[in-house]
């Protein structure tokens, strides 16, 4: 677990079970469908990492998981499920959770990332040196995508 200090506030930065990033999940990626849809493939699998920043009460107000799935034939992580709370959007949280699931990936020894990036959010990524490949396309659940990956350079000394 990592305390981080945002806007004054001491949230932690940590890995959590899948239940914990469920109701932020729906709340942000899958507002109205059923809260069935905010679980994903893979999610209960022992090689998933879900995390999450959560403030001192509990509650989750980023998440993020990644999921053992190749890309282009080679081992990856596929990023899924990455929210922030609407009250706590541009406050430095998506970042640090990103860092943070990018550290965790390097010390499970993968080097790339992939995922599905909804279009508004493919600047945020791109600002963190994800790259698009491929045409926009449509998820009939969640709107326009584009896949983005990210290859990861090996750190000396990834700290938590």
């Amino acid at each position: 677990m990592r305390e981080i200090r945002i806007n004054r506030q001491i949230l932690f930065l940590r890995l959590c079970a899948v239940e914990e990033v469920i109701a932020l999940r729906h709340d942000v990626l899958r507002a109205g469908l059923p809260v069935e849809t905010a679980r994903f493939a893979g999610d209960e699998s022992a090689e998933a990492r879900h995390a999450g920043v959560f403030d001192p009460q509990g509650k989750c107000l980023a998440c993020g998981t990644l999921s053992f799935e190749e890309y282009d034939g080679k081992r990856a992580y596929r990023l899924r499920g990455m929210a922030v709370d609407e009250q706590h959007r541009k406050s430095g949280l998506g970042r640090a959770l990103l860092e943070f699931l990018e550290t965790e990936a390097r010390r499970e020894g993968v080097m790339l990332l992939w995922c599905n990036a909804r279009t508004p959010a493919v600047p945020f990524y791109m600002k963190h040196g994800w790259q698009v490949v491929g045409e926009e396309f449509e998820i009939p659940t969640a709107g326009p995508h584009f896949r983005m990956v990210k290859r990861l350079k090996p750190e000396a000394a990834d700290a938590r």
